[in-house]
């Protein structure tokens, strides 16, 4: 299975999914990493960017979960996925994905982004994850938390979420201090 955590800037997707991922053994990858260097320069310039700018970077995360799926391992991947489209690229055809969107307050989302120093996000892009914003529709393959509370309160409601009956077993040796 990939797990998609997905979430506007400051909605806790990279360490929720972190922690997702560390409790249940699965690999982790955060989207941020798989932008090109213009689209980093881009955002701590605060120009927000466009689709033409985003596109490669959902194939180059679509190409992690495809190595994934190929090699039978679970992941789980923190990406924005704002748009609906975003989202079906990385769903669709992907059968073994599932996408849980963390659904934030604007007060707690401005919180959490003037307290994370040293990342290349900008608090004033906010508005602009804010507008380009479709929430998921009830015809999506997404479920949507509240993760205003503690991250390790949010993996646990994601994890009794998707697992109503028990976590999945369990993969590769266990990470110290995580969950």
């Amino acid at each position: 299975m990939i797990l998609i955590v997905g979430g506007v800037a400051g909605s806790g997707k990279s360490t929720v999914g972190a922690l997702l991922a560390g409790r249940l053994r699965w690999r982790f990858a955060d989207a941020d990493n798989f932008h090109p260097d213009a689209n980093v320069a881009k955002m701590h310039a605060g120009v927000p960017l466009t689709d033409e700018d985003r596109w490669p970077w959902l194939h180059a995360i679509g190409d992690w979960m495809d190595e994934r799926i190929a090699a039978r391992q679970s992941g789980v991947v923190a990406c924005s996925a704002l748009k609906r489209a975003y989202r079906d690229v990385l769903l669709c055809g992907r059968p073994q994905a599932t996408m849980v969107f963390l659904q934030v307050s604007r007060d707690v989302l401005v919180r959490r982004l003037t307290t994370r120093p040293g990342h290349f996000f900008p608090q004033q892009l906010m508005e602009s994850q804010l507008d380009a914003l479709e929430p998921p529709e009830p015809d999506e393959r997404v479920q949507t938390v509240l993760a205003e509370g503690e991250p390790a309160k949010t993996a646990a409601k994601i994890i009794a979420l998707l697992w109503p009956y028990g976590e999945p077993a369990l993969e590769g040796p266990a990470l110290p201090g995580v969950m």
